[in-house]
């Protein structure tokens, strides 16, 4: 057998071990600030103890990539319908560990018939730090995860490897951009240049922005003040182990 029919092998499901993976997920919310509502929640990897996704992460090799990837999302469907979750919950997953894009969606389209949660609410988040080897695969990943009826986002926008290169060979339906341009942007102008062109070239390609890792009142107005419409972050509230923060205890400021 091939290399690459081993990995087929694989990713059809017939020998992956979704339980070697011990995780939880913890959620955070994405708030729409101009409805100050909740739009969705991001369900973030946990160990059952709550160890953080970094050390979670640091036990993902090349060898079980794929079916970590796999774990986090039956997980995060089943922890969300289990809670009761009626908004949109966004899972991230690996482009390395997709090998077929049909064939590695058959798992996420059981677990979320079996738990009764509708799959026209989950968004896939992809993130642009993981080095993608081949960007035609990950427009196909894409393209088979629309036909589907689910949404992508790139993740951590403006902090990876390909930045605007990668919009240019395909768009998805969402970018988050990344904390590290987000960071008091409401003082520096380099930062308010760069978030005013990204916001230009989103609109222009009919893309939803969503503003990460938001932790000052000031940051929040700033980028509310520019048509940020959907943020997430710290300020409005922290990620909570197998728990939805409710409405009510999202912090507006003033």
């Amino acid at each position: 057998m091939s290399v690459t029919e081993a990995k087929q092998f694989t990713c059809n499901g017939q020998c992956d071990d979704l339980e070697q993976f011990p995780i939880t997920m913890a959620f955070q919310p994405v708030v729409n600030v101009e409805t100050q509502t909740i739009h969705g929640y991001e369900a973030l990897v946990r160990g059952l103890n709550g160890e953080s996704a970094y050390q979670v992460l640091s036990s993902v090799t090349e060898d079980n990539m794929y079916a970590f990837d796999q774990s986090c999302r039956v997980k995060a469907i089943e922890i969300a319908a289990r809670l009761g979750l009626k908004k949109r919950l966004n899972i991230n997953f690996m482009p390395n560990a997709v090998y077929h894009p049909t064939a590695c969606l058959q798992k996420t389209i059981k677990a979320a018939a079996e738990h009764n949660f509708p799959s026209n609410l989950i968004t896939f988040e992809f993130t642009e730090v993981e080095n993608v080897q081949d960007t035609n695969h990950l427009k196909n990943i894409i393209e088979t995860y629309r036909r589907n009826g689910y949404l992508t986002a790139l993740d951590d926008f403006g902090a990876g490897y390909a930045g605007l290169g990668l919009l240019a060979d395909f768009q998805p339906d969402k970018i988050k951009i990344d904390r590290h341009i987000v960071s008091g942007c409401d003082e520096s102008e380099a930062r308010q240049a760069i978030l005013k062109g990204i916001l230009q070239i989103a609109n222009s390609l009919d893309i939803r922005v969503v503003c990460e890792g938001i932790e000052t009142a000031a940051e929040y107005k700033y980028l509310k003040g520019l048509g940020v419409e959907y943020m997430q972050g710290y300020l409005f509230a922290k990620p909570q182990l197998e728990r939805l923060v409710p409405e009510s205890e999202i912090y507006w400021p003033d």
